[in-house]
């Protein structure tokens, strides 16, 4: 038996290739839209990808399993259980098998058994692995969003994302049952997660890319409840706000994506400043300067908004652009299929193009903003010489602010402008000052004279100055 894990750290995402050395077939667990690096690896190896294996419908990232039924052969198999979660619709020029709880997959001499595994999703299945050449027993568990390092999958996308009623409290109560089933699995049994940290498919997720069910029987925390009200309590509080670009997903893996042949690449353009200036000002357009907080701070163009690349890019721009926007990313050269890739991984298929950061000081008109510390702020909003504007989440909010603060959290910034006075200069704050520098870019293309709170909230409570709950 073969087994090689691939991950995605721009989407915190992993998959696997799982395959029968003896016969050649192989399987790809949870594939990446881009499936370069499979073909890759498989022709490397002799294999021939055979099946293409889904645990649920994806929200965080365009799933590959369709591309690699297109150029493989492979067939495609998916949960048919959950019936309430609406289900997928492929293709027809698609080969595709559905699954049911305990149904086998046989690829080669290699054995993955589906095992349904509701909670996180309706449908979700996790795949017992078993080399029937050496073993009866399986040696671990493509747990997909179900179980992770450190955690477990969150049960509340489907209410936040898509709107469906009371499905975060069901889902809660399904995964209860679904982890009492899979904690009567041996300590010895391995976990190979969909995610790690810095997915927004749960909390607190671990770095490390494996466990064992032994290990997060006794470190897990969501292991820990033997009542459900309890866990349901648990897993509910604290979960990060969903990407906006969650919902569409979901829409889009329910029959696939359009394939990477039919979607342009976007090419390097050589304009002026202040023609991407004009670009950027046309709103069917939306311009990103991937440079860092500083550097953007000091010299940017008038109308686009800053995304610091790497960090948490797919995250935020997920959360701040729409699918209907061409998008053109000013940036190194080197980075430039980085970018590519990440926007295509989440289906943003209007990439029109790249714009170098040396373009930036051809402009005639350049722009910038101040960074300012918590205790300067604090002695001009006590003059009433600034507004202060936080753009944490909700539940940061509710932990501690700053009293006669405005709250906004960051992707809704835009919506909350009226509250907002263009009279005296808005002083934006997040938890440590990567977010604010995002708001404060966007804010600037609404006209307002702005300063970022140097290191958030961090900082504010460092400085020992005011703040409340």
């Amino acid at each position: 038996m073969y087994l090689k894990y691939f991950y995605d750290s721009s989407l915190a995402q992993a998959s696997y290739m799982v395959a029968c050395q003896s016969t050649g077939e192989a399987a790809i667990i949870d594939p990446a839209r881009n499936i370069d690096a499979y073909i890759h690896l498989a022709n490397e190896q002799g294999f021939h990808i055979s099946a293409a294996v889904e645990t649920h419908i994806h929200a965080d990232f365009v799933s590959g399993v369709t591309e690699l039924s297109r150029r493989t052969g492979a067939t495609i198999f998916y949960s048919t259980e959950g019936p309430n979660n609406g289900g997928y619709d492929w293709d027809d020029c698609l080969t595709v098998q559905g699954l049911r709880d305990q149904d086998i997959i046989t690829i080669g001499n290699v054995q993955l058994k589906a095992i349904h595994t509701p909670g996180h999703t309706p449908e979700h299945m996790a795949y017992e692995l078993t080399d029937k050449a050496t073993a009866n027993l399986p040696m671990g568990i493509f747990t997909g969003d179900f179980v992770f390092v450190g955690n477990v999958g969150r049960p509340d996308l489907l209410e936040k994302a898509l709107g469906v009623k009371d499905s975060a409290d069901k889902g809660a109560r399904q995964l209860f049952k679904s982890l009492q089933r899979f904690k009567q699995y041996a300590d010895y049994i391995q976990i190979w997660p969909g995610h790690g940290a810095g997915s927004a498919c749960g909390k607190g997720l671990g770095s490390i890319p494996t466990s064992t069910v032994g290990y997060e029987r006794m470190y897990n925390p969501a292991f820990q409840f033997t009542e459900e009200q309890p866990f349901v309590d648990f897993l509910l509080h604290g979960q990060p706000e969903p990407p906006a670009y969650f919902a569409k997903m979901k829409a889009i893996n329910k029959r696939g994506m359009t394939p990477l042949a039919n979607v342009p690449a976007g090419v390097e353009f050589q304009l002026q400043g202040d023609c991407i200036a004009e670009l950027a000002k046309d709103k069917k357009n939306i311009v990103i300067d991937t440079r860092n907080a500083i550097d953007y701070a000091n010299t940017s163009l008038p109308g686009t908004i800053n995304l610091p690349y790497p960090g948490l890019f797919a995250d935020w721009i997920g959360k701040l652009v729409d699918y209907e926007s061409n998008i053109y990313f000013i940036a190194e050269p080197y980075r430039f299929d980085e970018l590519r890739e990440i926007v295509i991984s989440i289906g943003m298929d209007k990439l029109r193009g790249f714009f170098s950061t040396s373009l930036i000081q051809t402009a005639s008109s350049l722009r910038s903003y101040q960074n300012q510390s918590p205790t300067e702020i604090e002695r001009r909003f006590q003059k009433n010489e600034v507004q202060i504007l936080d753009v944490r989440y909700q539940d940061e909010w509710e932990e501690a602010r700053i009293p006669e603060a405005i709250h906004a959290s960051l992707p809704h910034v835009k919506e909350r402008l009226k509250e907002l006075s263009t009279s005296k200069p808005i002083a934006v704050h997040c938890a440590s000052g990567k977010r604010s520098a995002i708001a404060a870019s966007i804010l600037l293309n609404e006209g307002f004279e702005v300063i970022n709170i140097r290191g958030g909230m961090l900082q504010w409570k460092n400085e020992d100055l005011g703040w409340t709950k």
